[in-house]
């Protein structure tokens, strides 16, 4: 039993409350974790606004060793990590693993951009009136950073976070997801043997409508950054004043399959697309387009492929499909999937529930204003839809409240060319399924899918401000 504690200005403390952390596949009891007040957060901010100029001053090669070190510490204890996540996510094993390896990597690339923070010279005399001078332009740290991360990826969207803010010098006030806290404390203690300065990093949990909005309306935050639903992140925008905001709010991201695709050689990426981690992904594959002449085939192809997916214990080596995070996402779940049903869908595959498993689900000629297609289903749920034009594709990618990432299969050069101009999207990926990510490429969406991007180099411009120097040259 592990008996967690808050970390707030390099100390491990006592808090005043904790709630008992269950597991989502059994209900075990797997720690009692800190249940933050407001004044814990008030000190959490405060530490971190202490530690702003000791950070500022830290030279890049220092942060990038550190965030180095935090690197290889996660790498050497790796196994452990991906446990932690099996546990309090419920996400299997393999894949657990995978976003540990991907965490490590996120570490490794924000060192690298800690030692290249950009600036530029400006040519003053570009502009009449600029003769005799010499000007250029740095990136400085915006200031304390509130990080709010969602349970799906605990350790890597936490790396999203802290190595930007690490490698701008910015000091970080971090809220884990309350279902996912083990992880974020286990990175804490890497930052703290890494040697990050005290009060630099510091770990609260608790209720969102406690500690989330004091972080986002204290005024000694200057950076917030979120991922969650739209609905809790457009509120926490509008509380937020002039503070720089980066937000990740999910979709329910379509892909569109033309004729003469091999569908044999895709059906994997499909499958991996619309289930990996119980379909809980914020770019998990939700919409299948695919032209009349080969819909029926996609949807036997990933009906076979889906067929042989392994439910069981997330720590279970062979387990490839486990419990939903909780069960009202289940209750929720299977109550779109009727609603879809009702509405002339028909369901190909799963539709079921297994304790808190939802089968993978695999539907077709679902109506476009049923709950599965036009909001998010954050679930093993995918639907295939036919089309005939490649316009009417398109447009049906558009409709759509979401523009986080879109997949497309074509051998015509022209429809990828055309579909990745107006496809209404932060990411088009030809030839791929939208949910494919690598950690360092610009990352974020557009209309309800949230605005700025991550990926290292791209959080950084959002966490950091320009500051223009010019010199005027002779006597003044």
């Amino acid at each position: 039993m592990l008996q967690k504690k808050l970390f707030i200005g390099g100390e491990w403390q006592e808090p005043e409350k904790t709630q008992a952390l269950l597991s989502p596949y059994d209900g075990e009891k797997l720690a009692d974790i800190p249940l933050a007040t407001e004044e814990e957060a008030d000190r959490a901010i405060a530490a971190a606004y202490h530690a702003r100029k000791e950070m500022r001053r830290l030279p890049a090669h220092q942060r990038a060793e550190i965030l180095y070190n935090v690197s290889r510490l996660i790498e050497e204890n790796r196994e452990e990590a991906a446990r932690l996540i099996a546990m309090e996510a419920a996400k299997p094993l393999q894949t657990a693993r995978t976003e540990v390896a991907r965490s490590i990597m996120t570490y490794k690339f924000a060192s690298e951009e800690a030692r290249r923070l950009p600036s530029e010279m400006i040519n003053m005399d570009a502009a009449p009136g600029g003769e005799g001078r010499i000007a250029y332009a740095v990136r400085e740290p915006a200031g304390v950073a509130a990080a709010i991360t969602p349970f799906n990826f605990p350790m890597n969207l936490v790396a999203h976070k802290l190595g930007p803010a690490v490698a701008s010098g910015n000091p970080v006030v971090l809220k884990p997801a309350s279902q996912t806290p083990l992880s974020a404390f286990f990175v804490a203690e890497q930052f703290e043997k890494a040697g990050l300065p005290k009060g630099a990093l510091n770990v609260i949990t608790g209720k969102g409508s406690v500690i989330g909005d004091k972080l986002v309306t204290d005024d000694r935050i200057s950076v917030v950054t979120f991922t969650g639903s739209p609905e809790v992140g457009i509120g926490l925008k509008n509380k937020a004043g002039l503070k720089k905001m980066t937000l990740e709010l999910g979709s329910n991201s379509a892909v569109i399959i033309d004729k003469g695709t091999d569908i044999n050689a895709i059906a994997d990426r499909l499958v991996l697309g619309a289930f990996a981690y119980q379909g809980q992904v914020c770019i998990s594959l939700q919409r299948i387009y695919a032209h009349e002449s080969i819909k029926d085939e996609v949807i036997r192809a990933m009906k076979e492929k889906a067929g042989s997916l392994v439910y069981g214990h997330p720590l279970d080596e062979a387990t490839d499909v486990s419990a939903l995070i909780s069960e009202d996402d289940c209750d929720r779940i299977m109550e779109w999937i009727g609603e879809a049903e009702s509405k002339g869908a028909s369901i190909h595959l799963g539709g079921e529930r297994k304790g808190n498993i939802v089968t993978p689900t695999i539907l077709s000629d679902v109506s476009h204003d049923a709950s599965v297609s036009c909001r998010e289903v954050f679930g093993p749920v995918v639907h295939v839809n036919g089309f005939t034009d490649w316009q009417e594709a398109v447009d049906l990618v558009n409709d759509s409240d979401f523009g986080l990432q879109a997949g497309v299969f074509t051998n015509d050069m022209n429809k990828a060319f055309h579909a990745s101009e107006q496809i209404e999207a932060g990411g088009v990926l030809i030839n791929d399924i939208p949910t494919f990510r690598v950690d360092h490429m610009p990352y974020g969406g557009v209309k309800n899918s949230g605005y700025g991007r991550e990926g290292i180099k791209y959080a950084i411009s959002e966490m950091t401000e320009m500051k223009l120097v010019s010199f005027r040259k002779g006597e003044y």
